[in-house]
């Protein structure tokens, strides 16, 4: 979580905390500042706020952020991308070599949630997100 945070701080994204009725972290880009907000009271643990906040600073990191107004924007496009920066193909390579095999292992190497971690599987062994299917 430090590495977080430290990371928002190194690259001037500011992290607030707020109340969000219908989502526990969102991360949005005002005139070249960047924003992450997230709604601790929705959060359960604190591998659950590393996850979301990694997330929302993959959006900031990699300029993922969607219209919900665009019908030609695809949001799934910008989840992924979000997504890979906390996890790379080569960083899950190497753990895999190194011996941590099972998800439950890899999530904790990774300080992620299961589901997450299920999820960064799927997505570079099958090219999808589709857990259910593979778990």
């Amino acid at each position: 979580m430090k590495t977080l945070f430290g990371y928002a701080d190194k690259n001037n994204i500011q992290i607030e905390y707020g109340r969000l009725p219908e989502n526990k972290s969102i991360s949005f880009s005002i005139t070249d500042e960047d924003y992450v907000i997230i709604d601790y009271s929705l959060l359960f643990n604190q591998k659950e706020e590393g996850v979301h906040l990694a997330h929302e600073l993959g959006h900031c990191a990699t300029g993922s952020f969607y219209n919900l107004y665009s019908p030609l924007d695809i949001r799934m496009k910008h989840e992924i991308r979000a997504d890979k920066h906390l996890i790379s193909e080569e960083d899950l390579d190497a753990a895999i070599t190194n011996g941590y095999t099972e998800i439950w292992s890899l999530a904790e190497y990774f300080d992620v949630t299961e589901d997450f971690m299920k999820k960064v599987v799927c997505w570079y062994t099958y090219g999808n997100l589709d857990t259910e299917l593979y778990f």
